[in-house]
Formats: C-alpha cells, structure tokens, sequence
C-alpha cells in the first residue's frame, strides 16, 4: 500500500496526500480528515527510508560504545539502555558502534557515510580524539562524560571529584584517618579516562584538607580483581580502616574478599562509593553512596543531542548531576585503635 493507492481511496492528489503527512504545505482540514480516515482503514505506515530521503534525514541516533571484548559495566549497560528507550519514545532507531583499537572503523564509516542523524558517545577520556574527529565533521554530537576541555560541546555527567569527596568527608567525620580509594582499571587510569581521574583529584584534595593518609589501588571492572584488590589492600595497608569506591563492578569481589577475611562491615571497616543504586542496595551491607542516575542520564543526553540536530547553532548545554550521597548500613565510627 502506497502514497498512490491511499490518494486514489481519498480522491485526492498524491501530492495532497504528501502535503497531509509531511506538513509542508497547508491541507483544507475536511481533506486531511479524509486522508487520515484512510490511512486508519488501511493501516499505512510511511517507509521509514522513503520518508528519510525526502527529510534529508535518517530518523536514527548513533551510539558510540567501548568494544565487547571490553564486557560493558552494568553502568555502562544502563547508559545504553537508557538512550535507546528514550529514542525509541521519539520514533528514532539506535544504531549501536563500538569504538577503539581495529572498532575505530565502524566509528569512521558511522559518521562518513552519515548513516545517522547524531551521535552520543559515552566513555569519555580527558583528551579524547573521537570528540574532535565529531566536532570537524559537522554532526551533531553529545556526550555522556566531558573532555578536559569541552569548548562547544554538550554534555552531561556525574561530578565525580566532588561526589568521591563527600564520601571522604563523611568518613573522616565519623573519625576514619587512613582512607584508601578503588578506581577504576590502570589501562583506563592511563588512558586519561574522565571518571578515574576526577575520583583521584578528589580523593588527593580531600584527604590532603582533612589531614588524612590517603591510598589509591587502581582495580580491574570485574569482581575478581575487586577481591584481589580488597586482599592487597588488607595485606600491604593493615591500618586502613575506610574505603570509597567508584569501581562498582569491583564491588561483589570487594564483599567476598569482606567476607573471606571476616571483616566485620562497619565496625572494623567502613565502605562507601559512588555506584548505581542498585549495585549499592545489593552490596551486603547496602552500601552508602551517591547513586549514579543512569536512566536519566541516558535520556537527557538523547534530549540534548535532539536540541543539537534541531538548532545546530544552539549555545551548547553543560549537565553536571551531583546526586545525594545516600546514608545506608556500610559506614560508622571509625574502629578504636
């Protein structure tokens, strides 16, 4: 069934009938009402790369994702299911690339053969070539994290540096001296990956106003390196008595290494971080933390990069989400020495 078929049913134009779906020309309400009562008979949908060609546009969002080989976060699993719902509500598809090493080319062909209409890109690095490479070809682009220097772009991200020290204030109020922070993996820490190095910038400043001795181990993403890590810590820092955390997927490796030492948590040890809120209810005890607002994050940046493709020439908009740090069970008095 066709724009043809339906303007012969209606006894109108197929122009007319073009005129009534697009909204570029104005239709005599009886008309469009007559067009509208056959396309509900009939049951028409346009073809979606018919009326693609004839907007100029794709009606799909890119997202650019870290390599499989890589095994996505469930942070990071939540920033993609977050943006394709939200793209789904406006009628969009979701074209999925990974970007990094030999994956760098489904990320070139994504923007050169403009299959897309925009493109969030998640994962961030301080310096990050993808951004520039967005940025000169033109398409409108937003991120889930920020560059060290985001100029023009539009973004939205969690404020780390300040979260990771409100966790550190928290626990040196409850008299905690020597506290250790978990980042995340010492490839993403070297690589200048946005989120570990704002964890360590301010972790440094608020151990060093507190008067504190503060200790960073940078941590795999996987449970098996936080229980590593947890045993390394305990082994070689026996006087640490507080953690905060932004490495969540270390996090049922952190409470087996707790539970294998029978560490008691928060009389011995306290814990606190920065994670989804439900990998900090399901920590055992549920851990205090500020609870990382995936679903919305993944949303507004659709909602963002919507107003880039609508007005290209829009001011760009900065989202910097400084959620509450949620008192649970997993802190409390520092333990006397």
């Amino acid at each position: 069934m066709d724009i043809g078929e339906i303007a012969r049913r209606a006894g109108v134009s197929r122009s007319t009938v073009s005129y009534a779906l697009s909204g570029r020309r104005p239709v005599r309400a009886e008309t469009k009402q007559r067009i509208q009562a056959v396309i509900d008979e009939i049951g028409y949908r346009p073809n979606a790369a018919a009326r693609a060609l004839k907007e100029g546009r794709t009606r799909t969002l890119g997202l650019v994702i870290p390599p499989a080989s890589l095994r996505l976060t469930d942070m990071q699993l939540g920033f993609v299911a977050s943006v394709v719902e939200a793209a789904a509500h406006a009628d969009l598809d979701v074209l999925l690339s990974p970007s990094g090493g030999d994956h760098d080319r489904s990320f070139e062909r994504m923007i050169s053969g403009r299959r897309v209409d925009g493109v969030v890109l998640m994962e961030i690095r301080l310096e990050d070539e993808r951004v520039t490479r967005l940025d000169r070809a033109g398409l409108p682009f937003v991120t889930i994290g920020h560059t060290a220097h985001p100029r023009g772009t539009s973004w939205i991200d969690v404020d780390y540096a300040t979260l990771v020290a409100r966790c550190v204030h928290h626990l040196a109020d409850l008299g905690h001296r020597r506290i250790a922070l978990i980042n995340r993996s010492p490839e993403l820490v070297a690589a200048g990956y946005g989120p570990a190095h704002r964890a360590q910038a301010g972790f440094a400043e608020a151990v060093r106003r507190r008067g504190l001795t503060g200790v960073e181990l940078a941590c795999q993403d996987d449970p098996a390196a936080g229980e590593e890590c947890f045993e390394q810590l305990r082994e070689r820092h026996p006087d640490v008595t507080a953690i905060t955390t932004v490495n969540e997927a270390a996090l049922p490796g952190i409470q087996r290494g707790i539970e294998r030492a029978g560490v008691d948590v928060p009389g011995a040890m306290s814990i606190a971080g920065v994670a989804a809120r439900h990998w900090a209810e399901g920590f055992r005890p549920q851990l205090t933390a500020a609870d990382v607002p995936t679903l919305e994050m993944g949303a507004r940046a659709v909602e963002l990069l919507l107003e880039r493709i609508a007005t290209p020439g829009a001011p760009a908009r900065h989202l910097l989400l400084t959620p509450p740090i949620s008192l649970r069970d997993s802190t409390g008095p520092a333990p006397a020495r």
